[in-house]
């Protein structure tokens, strides 16, 4: 049993995407009958206040019989992102004037405000 559990998590095919403290990781893995499906895992970084860290991660799981309607939203959804609003990123922390010490005092002074707001990092998709 221990065999099956090793093959249904090893990875065929794997690429990272490191976009500052988030990581993505696209795997493409084999079912117990030998078939394939893509996991995409979503790993973001936290310092604690003592300095140490940690990393919340969602995984998706994608089975081949949901890729075309998957990619054909997904290609809709980013098609609309890109055409209303640009390429360009838009936010204080990703302006061409950004300073890391303004982020950190307006982080700071904020931060009641984020500790009361809601966190959707509790969803497990394997829940589903």
């Amino acid at each position: 049993m221990e065999n099956n559990d090793f093959r249904d998590r090893e990875e065929i095919f794997s690429k990272v995407l490191r976009a500052g403290r988030r990581t993505y990781f696209f795997d493409v893995r084999s079912t117990k009958a030998g078939d394939y499906y893509l996991t995409l895992t979503e790993s973001k970084k936290f310092t604690n206040d003592d300095g140490s860290f940690h990393y919340k991660k969602h995984k998706i799981y994608l089975y081949k019989e949901d890729f075309s309607e998957f990619s054909s939203i997904l290609n809709e959804m980013t098609d609309y992102i890109i055409n209303e609003k640009g390429e360009e990123v838009i936010s204080d922390r990703h302006q061409k004037d950004f300073k890391k010490e303004d982020y950190n005092t307006d982080k700071n002074t904020n931060k009641s405000d984020e500790e009361n707001s809601t966190d959707f990092t509790d969803v497990k998709f394997e829940d589903i």
